[in-house]
């Protein structure tokens, strides 16, 4: 045994070798049986594609790097729900790409806040945290208010979304441009918020 454990050891060749093998079957028993399973790959009823809007507030709200302090994922523990509402499930991110599932919360996680507070809240809350949660420590966003969104990237975003299983209809990447335009960021991203975890928002 210690001379397999030292031929292991001392060739690298036999370790890279052995490495990959231990995390392919790893992968085999963890990973693959949840690409065929249902509640992983189908969305949960009421789960439907971002409105244009609500794409291009997502797009701001991953450039800004709001996912460094803000995840999108509630655990299934009695502490979690009772603050969040209803723990995260597979068929609620199938249409994200990429998901924003975590564990970093320097602020609150995000997965259920649509509806939770008004438009006006949340343009508060961009311009200066500090006038509605005194104690937050986030960054101001002013800008937003000022930027507006590239409304003429978006039907390219979605028709690309859509080769990765996005069910986009061609009316509405047509529709996309005229939807977004004129649009500040601050309105695409609060959309976004606004939209996030509806779904099972009131299952508990």
């Amino acid at each position: 045994m210690n001379k397999i454990q030292k031929l292991i050891e001392e060739n690298v060749f036999w370790l890279i070798v052995l490495t990959v093998l231990t995390v392919s079957v790893a992968m085999f028993v963890e990973i693959l049986p949840l690409m065929f399973s249902k509640s992983v790959t189908q969305p949960v009823t009421g789960v439907k594609p971002y409105t244009a809007l609500q794409l291009a507030g997502r797009d701001i709200y991953v450039r800004e790097g709001c996912y460094n302090c803000h995840s999108q994922m509630i655990r299934p523990f009695r502490a979690e729900t009772e603050r969040y509402g209803h723990y995260s499930v597979g068929g609620e991110s199938v249409y994200d790409h990429p998901f924003q599932w975590g564990s970093k919360r320097t602020g609150p996680d995000l997965a259920r806040v649509g509806g939770r507070y008004s438009d006006t809240w949340h343009k508060a809350h961009l311009m200066n945290p500090r006038d509605v949660v005194p104690e937050s420590n986030m960054p101001a966003f002013p800008w937003l208010a000022a930027n507006k969104v590239d409304a003429a990237g978006i039907p390219a975003r979605m028709k690309a979304l859509r080769t990765v299983g996005v069910p986009y209809s061609d009316a509405e990447i047509a529709a996309a441009e005229k939807e977004a335009t004129g649009k500040t960021e601050m309105e695409a991203v609060i959309a976004y918020l606004q939209g996030l975890g509806l779904a099972l928002k009131d299952k508990r």
